[in-house]
C-alpha cells in the first residue's frame, strides 16, 4: 500500500525508460565510418580525413536532436594487416542505436585510428541489421574516403537486397574524395535506396551535411508500403485498397493488380519507378486502368532520355453515379502497369526495379461526362466558327478592296 501511495503522489520516479527513452516510432539513424589506412591522408583544410570526421562526429552528436535514436558503426578500425580475409571481416558497430549520451559516444570516437581495410558491403548488411527494430524511419549515412576494397559483398548489390526489403532504408553517401571510381560506387548505393551522394572537400562541409541528414530522419513522416506482388493477369492479380504498396518488376514487364470502384467513385492511381542501376537512355513508363477483360478505360503515360533516379504516371477514372433502380455493385478495374526499361548486358536483372504504388478511391462530386466525344464536339463547333468567319472576313475584305480601287481610278 506505502509503494502505491508513493507512485500516485510522484515519489518515486518512473524508470528511466519510460521518462527520456524515444519512443517505438522514433527516428533511427547509424553513421557508418571509414576508419582504413587512407583516412590519415592529409588534404582537408590542412588536416587529416580522420580529424575531420571525428570533428564533424562531435559537431552532430551536440546537435542530434532528443527524439532521435543514434548509432555508429565502422568499418577499417581494427585490422591493420594484409590478410584479406580478416581485413574484409573488420566492420563494428561502435555505439549503440539509442538515446543518445553525448559523452559516452565522444569518448569512443576519440579512440579511433586509421587501420585497415575497406569492407562496405559487409558494414552496409551491419548497419541494416543495427537498424532493424522499430517503426520509425531508417537512414544510414556512410562517410568513406575510398570504394570498397573487398568485392564482395558488392555494395551496389547490398543496397539492392536493402531495398528490394521494402523497409524504407535509406542510405545517403558521403565522399571524401573527388575520385570517379568513389563517386560512382557511392553514386550507386545512394540511388539503390533513394538517398543522395554528396562529395566533401572542407570540414565544415562535413559536419553540416550530416546534421543535415540527422534532421530529415526527425522530420520526415513515416508512411511504410505494404509489400505486394503483382500477377501476369489481372484474374490473378490481388485486390488493393487505398494506399501505397511496393513490388519489383522485371525489365520491360507488365504487371497487373486489382481495385474495387462503387458507381460515384473515382479511382486514383500513380506509379513510380526507381531506377537503381545502369539502363539504356530511351525508356517510358505506362499505367492504364481495365476492365477484367482487357478493354483500356483510361491510360497515363511518361517517357524519358538519358540519365533519370525515378520516372512516374498516374490516372484517373471515374464511375458515374446510378439511378436507384439501377445495379449499385462496385465494378472491379484492373491497374496495369509496364516499364520499357533497358539495360546493357553487363547489369544485373534481379531483383527487378523498385516499383511504389499509390492507389485512393474517392467520392466523385461531379458526374463524369464522354469527355473525349465533348472535347471533338468543341472542337467542330469551334471549326465551323472559324470558317464561316473567315469566309465572312474575305468577302469584306475583297469588297473593301475593290471599292478603293474604284475610287482611286475615279480620282
Amino acid at each position: 500500500m506505502g509503494l502505491l501511495a508513493a507512485l500516485a503522489c510522484g515519489l518515486i520516479s518512473p524508470p528511466a525508460a519510460m521518462a527520456g527513452e524515444p519512443a517505438a516510432d522514433s527516428p533511427k539513424i547509424e553513421l557508418v565510418l571509414d576508419v582504413s589506412g587512407s583516412m590519415r591522408a592529409r588534404d582537408v583544410d590542412g588536416d587529416t580525413r580522420m580529424a575531420a570526421a571525428k570533428q564533424a562526429f562531435n559537431e552532430v552528436l551536440d546537435a542530434t536532436p532528443e527524439e532521435v535514436r543514434l548509432g555508429i558503426r565502422t568499418l577499417g578500425a581494427n585490422y591493420p594487416g594484409k590478410d584479406r580475409v580478416a581485413g574484409c571481416r573488420d566492420s563494428e558497430q561502435l555505439y549503440p542505436v539509442g538515446q543518445v549520451d553525448r559523452t559516452e559516444a565522444k569518448a569512443a570516437v576519440a579512440t579511433l585510428r586509421p587501420t585497415g581495410w575497406t569492407p562496405i558491403g559487409l558494414a552496409l548488411r551491419g548497419a541494416s541489421k543495427d537498424l532493424s527494430s522499430g517503426d520509425g524511419t531508417r537512414r544510414i549515412v556512410l562517410i568513406t574516403d575510398g570504394e570498397d576494397s573487398c568485392g564482395q559483398p558488392d555494395p551496389c548489390d547490398v543496397a539492392r537486397e536493402l531495398a528490394a526489403q521494402g523497409t524504407h532504408l535509406v542510405v545517403d553517401t558521403l565522399g571524401l574524395t573527388l575520385d570517379r571510381k568513389v563517386r560512382e560506387q557511392l553514386s550507386c548505393i545512394a540511388e539503390a535506396t533513394g538517398g543522395t551522394y554528396t562529395a566533401i572537400q572542407h570540414r565544415d562541409q562535413l559536419s553540416s551535411r550530416i546534421k543535415q541528414l540527422v534532421r530529415r530522419s526527425a522530420d520526415t513522416p513515416v508512411q511504410t508500403p505494404t509489400p505486394v506482388r503483382g500477377a501476369a493477369q489481372c484474374a490473378k492479380a490481388p485486390y488493393l485498397g487505398s494506399g501505397l504498396y511496393s513490388d519489383r518488376e522485371s525489365f520491360g514487364e507488365h504487371r497487373r493488380y486489382r481495385m474495387r470502384v462503387a458507381p460515384g467513385q473515382e479511382l486514383r492511381a500513380s506509379a513510380s519507378v526507381a531506377v537503381d542501376r545502369a539502363v539504356d537512355p530511351d525508356y517510358g513508363v505506362l499505367l492504364r486502368a481495365m476492365t477484367p477483360g482487357g478493354r483500356e478505360l483510361v491510360r497515363g503515360s511518361e517517357a524519358g532520355s538519358g540519365r533519370t533516379d525515378v520516372l512516374s504516371s498516374g490516372l484517373r477514372y471515374p464511375v458515374a453515379d446510378v439511378d436507384d433502380d439501377e445495379d449499385e455493385t462496385a465494378r472491379t478495374v484492373c491497374l496495369e502497369l509496364s516499364q520499357s526499361f533497358s539495360a546493357p548486358a553487363s547489369v544485373k536483372r534481379a531483383p527487378g526495379l523498385p516499383v511504389e504504388l499509390a492507389v485512393d478511391v474517392v467520392g466523385n462530386d461531379d458526374p463524369p461526362a464522354d469527355v473525349a466525344a465533348f472535347g471533338l464536339g468543341r472542337g467542330w463547333m469551334l471549326l465551323g466558327v472559324l470558317t464561316v468567319g473567315g469566309l465572312l472576313a474575305g468577302l469584306l475584305w475583297g469588297w473593301l478592296t475593290r471599292w478603293r480601287v474604284t475610287v482611286w481610278r475615279s480620282n
